[in-house]
């Protein structure tokens, strides 16, 4: 025997939640909205464009977008004091963008009202920018002492770039571990001690170079990296590698080699191999004087010779894409 079917609510009847928002169903099914058309036509064309719309450059305009991408991409544990356009709220002392925060969560407005930002986390449409700006938005209007879920942002929302002071500084502090995530690490005990303790555990220690925007060691297992997010144009990038490298003088030291590249937010990501035994403070002065090396490559327009080809060709190889 069939079900009797609930007396629907006028907004139920047309297919809309109580705020308006349409629910997701069958790209050939008649839309929610009512309007006789499939879904695909309808509703679900803007919501398709916001999924799969990517921007490939989400941080560009923002100060220090080198260092945005490697927090996002590269970095286990760092924060950074962010400033906005318009001034803190009242009652929000701070807004501090964190890489990551307990239990993943985008966004926590503290007890003392203080803002966290999570960056490292997954994004409902392709706009990185447009997705952390309504986290933040919803952050500041939350109750101090409270998470902020996912949710996906509208397509006309602003981006962080609407919201940020852009002559503010962008300064990140790497952290060795993730006491940030508590304001009395020190005292922390039971549940809040042990998962510290676990991701702390599973952090590779990681330092920023002076004078490099972008760049960062870090110590591996088997091998200590040294990798540098640019903004130079992709092309140009690659020609300078390449007469570096034709010349030998790609490297940043005895042990040291420039294996490849990776390209991530629409940035390159030049990635040196070093030896088990050299520190973030032994490679920042060859890094900086490899970065000196570089500016003299992308100042040339000569055509790259043989032996450049053959070397840009390698590192094109070995080339590949993150986000």
């Amino acid at each position: 025997m069939a079900k009797k079917r609930r007396p629907q609510t006028q907004a139920a009847a047309h297919g809309t939640a109580a705020d308006g928002n349409y629910p997701v169903v069958g790209a050939r099914e008649p839309c929610p909205c009512g309007s006789g058309r499939r879904y695909k036509a309808c509703h679900g064309r803007s919501a398709s464009h916001a999924v799969t719309e990517l921007v490939q450059r989400p941080f560009e305009g923002l100060p220090g977008e080198c260092d945005w991408v490697a927090l996002r991409e590269l970095v286990p544990a760092a924060t950074v004091e962010l400033t906005l356009k318009d001034g803190l709220p009242e009652g929000v002392p701070s807004v501090t963008l964190a890489t990551v925060l307990p239990m993943a969560w985008p966004a926590l407005r503290r007890d003392n009202g203080a803002v966290l930002l999570g960056l490292q986390n997954d994004t409902a449409s392709g706009d990185i920018s447009r997705d952390l700006a309504d986290t933040l938005q919803r952050a500041l209007a939350a109750e101090p002492g409270t998470p902020v879920a996912a949710r996906r942002s509208s397509a006309d929302g602003p981006r962080l770039q609407d919201l940020l002071d852009p002559g503010a500084t962008f300064e990140p502090t790497v952290h060795s571990g993730f006491e940030f995530w508590v304001e009395d690490a020190e005292n922390a005990t039971g549940d809040v001690a042990a998962s510290l303790e676990r991701a702390n555990a599973a952090a590779l220690p990681t330092a920023r170079i002076p004078g490099l925007e972008g760049a960062y060691w870090c110590e591996a297992p088997e091998k200590n990296h040294l990798r540098w997010v640019t903004s130079y144009p992709e092309e140009q990038l690659l020609d300078a590698l390449a007469r570096l490298h034709a010349a030998g003088t790609s490297s940043l030291g005895e042990g040291t080699r420039l294996v490849g590249s990776f390209r991530a937010h629409g940035l390159v990501v030049p990635v040196w191999d070093l030896p088990s035994a050299m520190g973030a403070d032994e490679v920042a002065g060859p890094a900086v004087a490899f970065a000196e090396r570089l500016t003299e490559a992308l100042a040339s327009n000569a055509p790259l010779t043989p032996e450049e080809r053959r070397s840009r060709g390698g590192l094109t190889n070995r080339q590949v894409t993150l986000s």
